[in-house]
């Protein structure tokens, strides 16, 4: 359901937004009617939130068309309908932090109310297609996809990779925003001073870096996934996933699937997965715990995709 609003906006995710929030991070847009896809405001959610009927969980609670959970120190937000992201702060929250939240979990609980497949990682654009770089946090997948930036190439999104399905079963990648979120110790690999760069929340060493000149805006089809895995090894090793690896791998990159059942999306998503394995390139990268392996794994999946 679209809402009324001031006609300034934000775009992501092929949504319009309007928030109470600065979205510094987001492409403005002017909307000539002003309706937005997405409103995300402020809201005292307190007595929903003590008053919530499960309470044995106390970090979320999920149904069919409402996701909620509770930051301690921070906020409680609610994420409803796939069209309303509404938070209500505690005392002294930092809106740098809630910012992330909104842009992080919330946005990946509403992608799944609208049935879009929400993957943890980068995409970049190889030769007009998007290539998608998953795993767990810390294995690589934002460093990865800023090396092919200092190549010349284009992010397609940094965090969550929003993925659909057309009638062909074809995978596509939806366009976040243009901005990466890097550590310190991947920004010194690149030669680039944290100094000119705002940190992603007080004290934090993990910084906001835009790329508004390398950003693409194009809906493109996702060629291949890779997926980042750190072990003690002593160099990269790359090999195709068999074919019944495929869904667990899909289902341990999915953004937030905790809520997958909750949400009644159960069906949904192994349909989805099952429907973009038959034809996906997938493959997982073995790395060095220790070793700063950038530049060749960029070459390596190069390589792998020029084969």
């Amino acid at each position: 359901m679209l809402q009324t609003f001031k006609p300034t906006a934000y775009k992501a995710f092929g949504f319009s937004i309007h928030s109470d929030i600065p979205l510094h991070e987001l492409q403005p847009v002017v909307l000539p009617d002003a309706f937005a896809d997405i409103v995300i405001r402020y809201a005292d959610l307190t007595e929903r939130w003590i008053g919530r009927p499960d309470k044995s969980n106390k970090t979320f609670i999920c149904t069919e068309d409402m996701v909620m959970f509770r930051v301690p120190e921070l906020a409680v937000f609610a994420i409803e309908g796939g069209t309303t992201i509404s938070v209500s702060p505690e005392k002294g929250a930092a809106e740098d932090k809630i910012r992330l939240y909104v842009l992080g979990s919330c946005m990946g609980a509403l992608l799944l109310q609208h049935k879009i497949l929400p993957l943890h990682g980068s995409a970049v654009v190889i030769d007009d297609k998007a290539y998608a770089f998953i795993g767990h946090s810390g294995h690589g997948k934002s460093t990865l996809a800023s090396a092919f930036l200092q190549k010349g190439y284009q992010l397609v999104t940094d965090d969550v990779i929003a993925v659909t399905l057309d009638q062909q079963n074809t995978p596509y990648v939806t366009p976040a925003y243009p901005q990466q979120k890097l550590w310190q110790e991947s920004l010194e690999v690149f030669g680039m001073d944290s100094r000119h760069f705002r940190p992603l929340f007080d004290r934090e060493t993990k910084y906001a870096i835009p790329v508004s000149s390398q950003f693409s805006n194009k809906h493109l089809p996702l060629a291949g996934i890779f997926e980042l895995v750190k072990t003690d090894c002593r160099q990269l090793h790359i090999r195709a996933v068999d074919k019944l690896e495929k869904l667990p791998l899909l289902h341990r990159h999915t953004y937030r699937n905790q809520l997958l059942s909750g949400s009644g999306l159960t069906k949904w998503h192994f349909d989805i997965t099952a429907r973009m394995s038959g034809s996906m390139a997938m493959y997982q990268i073995q790395r060095p715990l220790n070793e700063h392996t950038v530049h060749q794994l960029t070459a390596l999946v190069l390589d792998t995709i020029s084969e």
